[in-house]
């Protein structure tokens, strides 16, 4: 008996670390892959830009991560709980590394970017710049003075996104249930809440990627950098894009090793003896086995379809799923925007925009996740109370959230394009260009290369201006004798410096505030997160769980993912003033948008999609009150007793 106790005694410690070894693998894959998508969603507009696409285009690009993903999860979750889990997870890290590295390969099969400068590089003359020249007509190909003038020359390449979102399929709900099926009813909400703590690096290692790769030039290490005459604030600056995307593939490819070496079922976490595991494993596999006896898993299609049917008469199960939905239509694009809205509202670059969103969000939702999940352990909350804080933890971040409306800046001030010529607001036409300052000049319509004049208003090139003398060279060009810039109180012609004016100073005040209720409500939000997330893992059965969790993401990237990116740009780009355009004569990039139309559409849209999701929200709380309200008057060690699944009755249809 004494050696029988020893022998029992070896076991659980061998059982728990390799739980604990597996709970650290599936932290390291969740950092790689959320990295590669907060990389790649950072970076969105870099490749709007660099390949001159709307922002509906982009999105669409975005959402074809999901496409891939949602190609495989439903049979990934099922078929792939039938087999060896770790070493599935570890062929779909492999597949993110190949997908991530070749996200990067249209970078080395184009041409160098042409972002549109009308500027003389330091190699060229400054008799070339787009000056004045009255009675004369300046065109915006490539042969008006052997300027670069045409935005760009190339097609949007074809993208391998979704290669990545295959690969990414089976972490999660493989992971997860995995953990779920070997861990104690307690410890499982808490080892998920670490793990999604941890998880919160990855994004944030991939925004600081972003705003390290956005700071470097797209074309660096291939040209001379003092003849970019772009700043990293110029909308149109291409930073490089696609060394982040070398280095997830490279952290996908480290996350695949330890899963190799971990075994397809562990004993159950606090198991006095051997007995437990083959009951746990039973679960997974139809068939019980012993460590010399091989099985054949049921893989058939009618028992697949007979568990489809039974997740969909799970009431809260599909309540939750329209929940999802409603949500990542809300935040996906919102999320993947937001560098973008953040640059254009309150006038920063794009490495100064992805950097604040990385460094004052993420780490705070990271303290949330990991309260929350520390919450539910502690406190072992039951599942009608963890609702209660996943929906009033929304609810309250909703109603801060609408502070957003009065938290930006005014629209820049653009001679012909916010403003009138003469500096007033009230101009009663749109897009004319031509005054009657510049009208001798023959100025193209089609160039975007700003310049500011001293009597604060913007020009969208020094043509525009009147300019009839420059001095300088690329970033340092000063243009002289500008006949537009003489309002008052200059009553000569003027000067302007390359590029948009600067923002008024309240823009700063702003942007404090605004990242401050960010702050708040990225905390709220996130410690009402993980019970939220609690409650659709005990309305599953155990042998649901892989399929259920698989079939939930599917559903929600499907009709919520892709949707929304797609959405959220196309909701970009109808705020647009004034496009870029193509050599070719086709509209391009955006080059200036309407910052308030941008502010209202970009909160409104959200939060009008978040409030249709409270609905099913309020009937999931209906019926777990109903059900479950009991238990809480019980004492806690009879409300947690039991199976994992007690908690929550699976409540059919």
């Amino acid at each position: 008996m004494g050696q029988a106790a020893t022998n029992g005694s070896d076991k659980k410690p061998r059982g728990i670390s390799k739980l604990k070894v597996f709970i650290f693998a599936l932290s390291f894959a969740y950092v790689a892959k959320t990295l590669a998508l907060a990389y790649s969603n950072s970076v969105i507009t870099q490749i709007e830009r660099r390949f001159s696409i709307p922002s509906s285009t982009a999105g669409f690009i975005e959402g074809s991560f999901d496409i891939g993903n949602v190609l495989l999860i439903a049979f990934v979750s099922y078929f792939g709980a039938k087999l060896h889990r770790p070493k599935v997870i570890a062929l779909g890290c492999l597949i993110m590394s190949l997908g991530s590295c070749l996200e990067a390969l249209p970078h080395f099969l184009m041409p160098r970017y042409e972002y549109g400068s009308a500027v003389s590089s330091p190699n060229q003359t400054t008799s070339g710049a787009p000056l004045c020249l009255a009675n004369h007509s300046l065109s915006s190909s490539a042969d008006s003075g052997g300027l670069r003038i045409s935005i760009s020359h190339t097609d949007p390449p074809t993208w391998v996104t979704g290669e990545g979102g295959i690969g990414e399929t089976p972490v999660e709900p493989l992971g997860l249930s995995y953990i779920d099926e070997f861990s104690q009813t307690e410890n499982s909400p808490f080892y998920i809440g670490i793990i999604q703590t941890l998880s919160i690096a990855g994004p944030l290692l991939g925004y600081l990627l972003a705003a390290l790769c956005t700071k470097l030039y797209v074309d660096i290490g291939s040209i001379n950098l003092d003849e970019v005459t772009v700043t990293q604030r110029d909308i149109r600056w291409v930073g490089a894009w696609w060394v982040g995307f070398l280095v997830s593939g490279a952290a996908c490819l480290l996350a695949a090793l330890p899963f190799w070496c971990l075994p397809r079922s562990l004993p159950k976490e606090g198991a006095e003896n051997g007995s437990e595991p083959s009951e746990t494993v039973a679960l997974a596999t139809p068939e019980p086995q012993g460590p010399n006896t091989p099985t054949k898993p049921a893989l058939g299609l009618r028992e697949f379809l007979r568990m489809i049917r039974g997740l969909f008469r799970n009431k809260i199960y599909v309540l939750f799923m329209i929940v999802t939905v409603l949500q990542f239509n809300a935040f996906s694009g919102y999320i993947a925007f937001l560098p973008k809205f953040v640059e254009q509202q309150y006038g920063k670059s794009s490495s100064e925009a992805i950097f604040l969103i990385g460094v004052y969000n993420l780490p705070i939702i990271s303290l949330g996740y990991f309260l929350g999940g520390y919450y539910m352990k502690r406190f072992k909350v039951s599942t009608y109370r963890a609702a209660q804080i996943g929906f009033y933890s929304e609810i309250l971040t909703y109603l801060i959230n609408y502070s957003a409306f009065f938290m930006g800046c005014e629209n820049s001030l653009v001679a012909g394009v916010t403003v009138s010529y003469g500096g007033t607001g009230d101009i009663s036409y749109s897009q004319n260009f031509t005054s009657g300052c510049n009208a001798p000049c023959g100025c193209p319509g089609d160039v975007w290369d700003p310049v500011c004049g001293e009597n604060g208003l913007a020009y969208i090139s020094a043509c525009h201006a009147g300019c009839a003398t420059s001095v300088g060279e690329g970033q340092n060009t000063i243009f002289h004798n500008c006949s537009c810039v003489w309002a008052s109180p200059f009553p000569t012609n003027g000067s302007a410096a390359l590029g948009q004016c600067p923002r008024e100073e309240m823009c700063d005040t702003m942007l404090v505030a605004f990242m401050v209720m960010s702050f708040v409500c990225c905390l709220i939000f996130s410690f009402g997160a993980m019970p939220a997330y609690m409650v659709l893992i005990r309305s599953l059965k155990p042998e649901e769980k892989s399929l259920g969790l698989g079939l939930h993401l599917l559903t929600a990237r499907i009709l919520g993912g892709i949707p929304s990116v797609v959405s959220f740009g196309a909701l970009a780009d109808s705020t647009c003033l004034k496009w870029g355009v193509l050599g070719c004569g086709e509209r391009g990039a955006c080059r200036m948008y309407d910052t308030d139309l941008f502010r209202y559409l970009f909160h409104g849209i959200e939060n009008i999609i978040r409030t249709s999701s409270y609905i099913p929200c309020v009937l999931i709380l209906l019926i777990l009150k109903r059900e479950q309200a009991p238990q809480d008057s019980a004492p806690p060690t009879e409300r947690v007793g039991g199976t994992r699944d007690d908690s929550v009755t699976n409540t059919e249809i």
